[in-house]
């Protein structure tokens, strides 16, 4: 029985080290990917004329859809942004989806909306919408505004925005969210430049938490100052930077963040528009799209750019990063299951090959390894038969390269971008990346068990609001704490 056992704690252990050099190899190839699609970019579009662009009568026209859900805090800004967009041809579409508060009324007051008849063509099936409006005053001839029954999620929204788009490209973002004033000609490039047709594009997201800002605006970019912001700012850098440009290169990418992406409106209405059940419908959307293109047997392209374009609000409270980090892991686990035809299967080609499993193994499974790794070896100190050398060489090991590989990412995001005013910010990263394993992941552990206990419960889990006091005097980004 003895001998039984050393031999299980040696396969255990065994395994444990191979998933870690695994999931290390991965990061490591995403690293190559990234930095060798960031050159590309940076080298193809360096002389990039855009006012050729801007000045083309042959650019597709843009929706902007912006949901907002008791946004009183926020609206005038946002939708003020959102008209002062640099972009020939567009349209903003906001869509009430049943606020409690004054965003409806301050939309009215603000824009001078006045209730029009409307031909509303229901293609993808959504609550109710009461009524819909547009500006009596031609500066905001661009602005249409959806008034409907609450949908209890932003793709219920969303999808009565689609309905109504008349351009055949849309921009799903958030009314909180900044964007950059050229955020559609750049967006755009992909569309009209690629000869394989792009179904979707994304671009860097990072957190306004801490920065300054001007007239709806971005002025400085800070580096967030509270604990769960700045550890979220690592998140960002690694993700966008590294990740999502990574599978961009090989045109593995299955998600464009809800954010800020840029979508073919007629591939979107065939797949079926977002779907309201899930819990990670920007994922959820892509893998449908994905798959759609594929059974038709049609050459497509996911694609990201590396410009930041877009600042969010991120949660400062736990209890609120909680309610969003559990969403997440709960909308993962919903979109690997609705759609688990695509694992593996030869053909989805490099989405169901390669995309797919890896999400399975290395995101979806990744905090349920280590979960179980961290109780195993809690198991093994207790029963005194743990090997000491073994062990903390290993962590040392893992330790180190996921230090590098943030550090990495924030040096890259330097060298590409040049965000920072300051150096100090870039120290301050680089020490956050520092501690981030030790203070940040074990939250970040916790809440990923959480969304996978939601799944494989059964248990109801509700749509968070993170309340906004908007700006203050400053023009700093600030938050209110989520109400009991």
């Amino acid at each position: 029985m003895e001998y039984f056992r050393y031999f299980l704690n040696f396969i255990f252990e065994y395994c444990i080290f191979y998933y870690s050099l695994a999931v290390m190899s991965s990061y490591l190839v995403l690293v190559i990917l990234s930095i060798l699609e960031i050159g590309r970019y940076k080298a193809r579009y360096k002389a990039m004329n855009y006012q050729a662009l801007l000045n083309s009568p042959f650019v597709p026209g843009i929706s902007v859809i912006a949901p907002a859900y008791n946004e009183s805090a926020t609206i005038r800004n946002g939708v003020h942004t959102l008209l002062a967009l640099n972009y020939p041809k567009f349209e903003v579409i906001i869509i009430n989806d049943g606020s409690t508060d004054d965003t409806l009324e301050q939309l009215i007051d603000e824009y001078e909306l006045k209730e029009v008849d409307f031909a509303y063509n229901e293609e993808i099936v959504t609550q109710p919408v009461k009524r819909i409006f547009k500006s009596t005053n031609p500066v905001f001839s661009k602005l249409t505004v959806i008034d409907k029954t609450n949908g209890k999620s932003k793709a219920d929204a969303s999808n009565a925005g689609i309905n109504i788009a008349n351009y055949p490209l849309f921009l799903c973002t958030d009314i909180d969210c900044i964007l950059h004033q050229d955020t559609l000609i750049k967006m755009v490039k992909p569309f009209v430049e690629e000869t394989t047709r792009v179904i979707a594009t994304g671009a860097v997201i990072r957190i306004a938490n801490s920065c300054e800002l001007e007239n709806g605006y971005m002025k400085r970019v800070k580096v967030a100052s509270g604990f769960l912001p700045l550890f979220q700012e690592l998140e960002y850098i690694r993700a966008f930077l590294l990740g999502r440009m990574a599978w961009s290169r090989i045109n593995g990418l299955m998600l464009v963040s809800g954010g800020l992406g840029l979508f073919d409106k007629e591939i979107v209405l065939k797949a079926g528009g977002y779907n309201h059940v899930s819990f990670g419908e920007d994922m959820e959307l892509i893998t449908r799209m994905r798959i759609w293109m594929h059974d038709q047997k049609l050459k497509y392209k996911v694609t990201y750019i590396p410009d930041s374009l877009c600042w969010t609000e991120v949660p400062s409270t736990l209890k609120v990063f909680g309610n969003q980090r559990t969403r997440w892991a709960k909308g993962l686990i919903q979109t690997i299951w609705f759609h688990k035809k695509a694992f593996f299967n030869p053909k989805y080609k490099i989405f169901g090959m390669l995309s797919f499993p890896y999400w399975v193994f290395f995101e979806w499974l990744a905090p349920i390894i280590e979960a179980t790794g961290i109780l195993f070896y809690i198991y093994l100190i207790v029963s005194g038969h743990i090997t000491w050398s073994y062990t903390l060489i290993m962590l040392a090991f893992i330790y180190s390269f996921s230090v590098m590989v943030t550090i990495i990412s924030i040096l890259w995001d330097e060298i590409s971008g040049s965000h920072y005013t300051k150096k100090r910010e870039i120290f301050k990263l680089c020490l956050a990346a520092m501690v981030e394993p030790f203070v940040f992941h074990p939250i970040v552990l916790f809440f990923s068990i959480k969304g996978n206990w939601f799944f494989f419960t059964r248990k109801q889990l509700k749509w968070g609001d993170m309340k906004r006091k908007g700006f203050n005097d400053s023009n700093t980004l600030v938050y209110q704490n989520e109400q009991p």
